[in-house]
């Protein structure tokens, strides 16, 4: 059946491979950091909205990475949550539902990089059903044809080779200029809060590059598809998870108003609570 052509419009993920035994667990470790992605990202949002005194262009930077993640998350993580406690033969989605999933996660990643369409994908017919992946990227969708991938893959590397390699290059280039500032200039509390703030956003920054390089030089590795998935996995969970953390407690403005709101939520429920 797989090496025949195929007209449905029905494929099958392949999914995360968990024992029963370790199902809830891991239901319950996605679905809490799915959670604290949404309450995180968009309470921050909501925040800075609000917030005439927050309406500046770092923080408007910070809400777009929020709604970006919030997005991002949304796409993939409620169907892979689902899919936990689904049979794996039974863990259907239609082409254009993976279609549409993909470029979704695509759009994700490529805020922070670029915007990667999905068009030769589309392009290609398909002889296999299997989606070897917890959810539909492209290398996913190339692996359904038996035609050749040649163009797709060298779209692909060549894509990922400008974008990537601007993207590093113009990071490697910021981060030195920031680093000779700060080893030209006498303020040291101006240069110990600029290089507190650097590093955090780089860590972020290398996780989500890592995992995501990880990922794309995994699908070359048939027999690593397991560690193929989770590295994708780290690379939808970790970001998201981590910006509202690094871009809003790590801002002055922003840690303050929060602790503001925190108390005066804590006065107000104080008064009620004496009240009755």
């Amino acid at each position: 059946m797989e090496n025949q052509t195929w007209i449905g419009d029905f494929l099958l993920l392949e999914g995360l491979k968990v024992t029963p035994q370790s199902s809830i667990p891991v239901f319950i470790v996605l679905f809490s950091v799915y959670i604290f992605i949404m309450l995180s990202n968009i309470g921050l949002t909501v925040l800075i909205s609000v917030e005439r005194s927050l309406h500046q262009p770092m923080y408007l930077l910070s809400c777009n990475l929020n709604i970006n993640d919030v997005f991002g998350a949304t796409a993939i993580l409620p169907r892979l949550i689902s899919d936990i406690f689904t049979e794996s033969a039974e863990r259907y989605i239609t082409y254009m539902g993976c279609v549409v999933q993909a470029f979704f996660f695509h759009l994700h990643i490529g805020t922070y990089l670029s915007v990667l369409m999905i068009g030769l994908s589309v392009r290609l017919s398909r002889c296999r059903r299997m989606v070897s992946n917890p959810f539909c990227d492209n290398a996913s969708l190339f692996k359904l044809s038996c035609e050749s991938v040649l163009i797709n893959n060298i779209y692909g590397l060549g894509y990922t080779v400008v974008i990537l390699g601007s993207s590093i290059g113009s990071t490697i280039l910021t981060y030195l200029k920031i680093t000779i500032a700060c080893l030209t200039s006498k303020n040291r509390a101006l240069n110990s809060r600029a290089l507190q703030t650097c590093s955090t956003h780089l860590t972020l920054y290398l996780i989500m590059i890592l995992s995501g390089l990880s990922s794309i030089a995994l699908h070359r590795f048939p027999e690593l598809s397991e560690q193929r998935k989770w590295a994708s996995i780290v690379t939808m969970l970790v970001p998201p998870a981590l910006n509202a953390v690094i871009y809003g407690l790590q801002i002055k403005q922003i840690r303050q108003k929060i602790v503001t709101l925190f108390n005066k939520n804590i006065v107000t429920l104080s008064l009620v609570t004496n009240s009755k």
